[in-house]
């Protein structure tokens, strides 16, 4: 980090041996860890922030591309719901009535198949291990 050679910090504790002296050098080492200390909080601190700052644009940006990618894939993909309300055929037809070109508004034949597939089902439970499938 800051390049020192061991040559250069024994020359450093030596000065601070002689002018400080043995008897205060304990207490001003641990004056100088306390403030190293406070230092690497505070710069640790001001770290996270700024990858907070980051991480928070990062999803911003990802949040609008995925905004126009949805945008994009809904208009080539329009919902079933407003082909109905356009005036379309709905989507659950069967095959039959589209095919004879019956009116949207008349009522599906009675095919047990169509029922179930234009009611929304009831529960996802899950059948049981010995019992008929429902």
């Amino acid at each position: 980090m800051f390049d020192v050679a061991p040559t250069e910090f024994l020359l450093v504790v030596v000065v601070a041996l002689v002018v400080i002296g043995p008897k205060d050098l304990p207490k001003a080492m641990r004056f100088v860890g306390k403030w190293v200390g406070k230092a690497r909080g505070m710069a640790r601190h001001f770290r996270s922030g700024l990858d907070t700052m980051m991480r928070e644009a990062e999803l911003e940006e990802l949040e609008k591309q995925w905004r126009a990618q949805n945008d994009a894939i809904m208009r080539e993909f329009p919902r079933a719901d407003d082909a109905v309300a356009g005036g379309g055929t709905p989507p659950l037809l069967p095959p039959a009535a589209a095919a004879e070109g019956e009116a949207a508004d008349a009522p599906p034949p009675e095919n047990p198949d169509f029922a179930a597939a234009a009611t929304k089902p009831e529960t996802h439970e899950v059948p049981p291990r010995d019992g008929p499938l429902p």
